[in-house]
């Protein structure tokens, strides 16, 4: 039993008690209770990775999450990660993520993977990478669609954080696990992922409490909200990655200087 990871989850649902956070989980059925999956998760907020945990623990299950490689170098977050065996992802190194990962399959593994990369700050389902299918085809795992909304009222990128208690439904809806058929392109496969998850999601927006006044921010624009478009959400995320790569360069040059 992974005992350090067990401790994490009971904690994490103790912060969410505190938080008065109201769950509603909807499709718990599908998850596998036994063997590999390849959890696939929408992105819209931090707290992702927790509600993804909460998800498989509904099952006894835990994930393994594939998370970028910085996080691993974090004094405090590094050796948590360790400890709970999530997989790092090196941008210039992705075969050696994506052997790990298919490793954690071969045992009999959930690993999660977030295929937008980044969160939405459209809240709308972006661009999806094809690295889970791949994943998928390459182990015979299933996908496990899973969809959450509400989270976004907590805290997400560029809006205020809301950690006290705020009492804030959160709707998680899990579909029913996806084979991909041999033969299929991981372009195809990727399209019919995406499309099973948007359904998702579309059901669980329907569900949800509507939102109004200064809540209309966490609300994508189709549905009435004051959230960015999905292209307006694409220039912003382009000037942060500009902003960024000179971040990086500067501090380069300071080091250079030194």
């Amino acid at each position: 039993m992974d005992r350090f990871y067990r401790a994490v989850v009971d904690t994490g649902h103790a912060v969410f008690a505190m938080q008065g956070l109201r769950f509603r989980m909807t499709g718990v059925g599908n998850i596998p209770r036994t063997g590999p999956a390849v959890m696939v998760l929408n992105h819209t907020n931090y707290l992702d990775f927790m509600f993804g945990g909460l998800v498989a623990d509904a099952a006894g299950r835990y994930v393994r999450f594939m998370c970028k490689e910085s996080i691993f170098r974090h004094p405090i977050g590094g050796p948590f990660m360790r400890a709970m065996k999530h997989i790092p992802v090196d941008r210039d190194a992705g075969a050696a993520s994506f052997a790990t990962a298919l490793r954690s399959l071969k045992q009999g593994e959930i690993v999660g993977v977030f295929p937008e990369a980044t969160i939405s700050r459209s809240f709308e389902l972006k661009e999806f990478k094809s690295g889970a299918v791949r994943m998928a085809q390459a182990s015979g795992a299933p996908l496990l669609p899973v969809v959450s909304w509400g989270g976004q009222r907590i805290w997400s990128k560029g809006k205020p954080k809301r950690l006290g208690r705020t009492k804030t439904p959160v709707g998680i809806r899990i579909g029913e696990p996806y084979v991909v058929p041999k033969g299929q392109s991981p372009e195809d496969a990727n399209a019919e992922l995406k499309r099973r998850m948007q359904e998702l999601l579309d059901a669980e927006q329907r569900d949800y409490p509507a939102l109004t006044g200064a809540d209309l921010q966490f609300l994508p624009h189709r549905l009435g909200g004051t959230a960015p478009t999905l292209e307006e959400a694409r220039e912003l995320e382009t000037r942060d990655a500009e902003r960024r790569r000179q971040e990086r360069a500067a501090r380069i040059a300071r080091k250079g200087r030194s």
